[in-house]
């Protein structure tokens, strides 16, 4: 069985080690396969997550739609959203046969839909389900077993509490938690509005690696420079990043030299967006529409001179009937060649 369509052809350079070091979140209509292509041309070693795919859509649904990706975006995980175990270790096994490098499991998402049928960050209140849930996806496939998760939710926000479900799940044999620094008020709280108001706690992600320096802890929430990614590094395995990663492309082209000590892919902007243009074509000969590849882009060109009039362009022109890669260079065309570009990464 094979998910990779199109086939790696376009796979510019042999794919990186899986590595936690840097990666970016699994996000609901965000990070789809166009925007992990995208950002697989700024970075080789970022690991990339999909988004969440319910156990229910791969069993019961199109498997080979929800599974799809490019031989480009390795490494790459899958995330999950589910919490019966029978279910869970069907589609890790899924997830093996179709060559992803990890099987991630959502106990953070506290939308309503979710936690309607048990999943996300209502699992949270049940240790012990995950746990079995992970120990049958552990069963079912090689691949890594990891574990996303909020630090609490309503009427379980202590530290303590969360020292519990760790403690529980990490005996199923979990040993990666990647840990968003907030807790989820399921009751009263919007998805948007759990992403911003309850308040960070990087310090408990802290002082679960120092109580669990056998795990890895991976810290997730609020983070938006490399310079605190460096700082979060200096007490914990790794670092996830969501929204800044999406809006702010670019900032991926510092991860490989200042985190991994290799040359970036591209040094410039126009660069990737020029190894871009034939994965956007064969999406397009696919029957793709532009602008469901177009919109993640919008963000490369973030805080320069005429990156304004390059989303303009594309928000204008890309849904139109017809529209091609020459909607993309004209809006390239619009800022100029001598922006900054990434140094070579020194040894």
């Amino acid at each position: 069985m094979s998910s990779i369509l199109p086939s790696s052809r376009h796979a510019p350079t042999t794919p990186a080690p899986l590595s936690r070091r840097f990666s970016v979140a699994p996000m609901m209509d965000w990070t789809t396969a166009a925007y992990r292509y995208f950002a697989r041309l700024i970075s080789r070693h970022t690991l990339l997550y999909t988004e969440m795919v319910t156990t229910g859509a791969l069993i019961h649904g199109d498997t080979a739609r929800f599974l799809r990706h490019d031989g480009a975006e390795y490494p790459l995980a899958l995330q999950l959203g589910g919490s019966a175990p029978g279910e869970l270790a069907t589609c890790a096994g899924l997830a093996e046969d179709y060559g992803f490098d990890e099987v991630n499991l959502n106990v953070g998402c506290p939308s309503d839909r979710v936690q309607n049928n048990m999943i996300g960050a209502c699992l949270m209140a049940h240790p012990q389900l995950v746990a079995e849930g992970v120990a049958a996806m552990r069963e079912a496939t090689s691949l890594p077993v990891t574990v996303k998760h909020r630090i609490g939710i309503d009427g379980r926000e202590s530290f303590d509490e969360l020292c519990e479900f760790v403690e529980t799940v990490a005996e199923a044999g979990c040993e990666t938690f990647i840990a968003h620094a907030r807790i989820a008020i399921l009751e009263g709280l919007s998805p948007k509005e759990n992403r911003d108001i309850p308040p960070l706690k990087y310090d408990w992600i802290y002082a679960l690696k120092r109580r669990y320096p056998q795990l890895e802890i991976i810290i997730n929430g609020g983070i938006k420079t490399l310079d605190a990614c460096h700082e979060h590094l200096q007490h914990v395995d790794g670092v996830m990043l969501g929204r800044e990663a999406y809006q702010n492309p670019w900032l991926l082209a510092q991860v490989d030299p200042e985190l991994f000590g290799t040359a970036a892919p591209h040094t410039s902007r126009h660069d990737v967006l020029r190894a871009m243009l034939p994965y956007i074509q064969s999406e397009l000969d696919r029957g793709v529409f532009l602008t469901h590849i177009s919109r993640h882009i919008m963000g490369l060109f973030h805080g320069c001179k005429g990156g304004r009039q390059f989303r303009r362009h594309l928000s204008e022109n890309a849904h139109r009937p017809g529209a091609g890669l020459d909607v993309i260079e004209q809006a390239m065309a619009k800022v100029p060649e001598s922006l900054p570009v990434i140094e070579p990464a020194t040894a």
